[in-house]
């Protein structure tokens, strides 16, 4: 499985890093911008992400406006909602707005509560399917 995570703090990439590294491939990314150009490279290459680890609250370019393009870019290639890459967000903000942002607007997965887990995130991985 080919896994990318997009978090700017360096002990949460870390984190996430070690915990997903069991489970695929990991590439890591520290904003929304680098997050969108590893996911178009990836499909250039002809190995997309499973899945995407997005965190939300960023410098450049935040993980809804990452979203909205990675999105964007998936309708541009062809590719039927039903096959998009699983995105789940990730962040310390868990208040209505964000969530409902995240889901209705950008087209997210799942969403993760900060601080991240390895039982939160395999039981998110089982959720989506992406791992038994």
């Amino acid at each position: 499985m080919r896994i990318l995570i997009v978090e700017d703090d360096f002990g949460s990439r870390r984190l996430m890093q070690k915990i997903l590294s069991d489970f695929g491939t990991c590439d890591v990314v520290v904003d929304g911008e680098e997050a969108v150009q590893a996911f178009q490279l990836a499909w250039e290459e002809n190995s997309p992400y499973h899945v995407v680890f997005l965190d939300i609250m960023m410098p450049k370019m935040d993980g809804h406006e990452a979203l909205r393009q990675i999105r964007e870019m998936e309708k541009s290639y062809g590719i039927e909602p039903m096959d998009e890459v699983s995105v789940i967000m990730t962040t310390v903000l868990e208040d209505p707005k964000n969530v409902v942002e995240a889901y209705n607007k950008g087209g997210a997965t799942s969403y993760i509560v900060k601080p991240v887990d390895r039982q939160k995130i395999e039981q998110e991985l089982k959720n989506l399917k992406l791992v038994e």
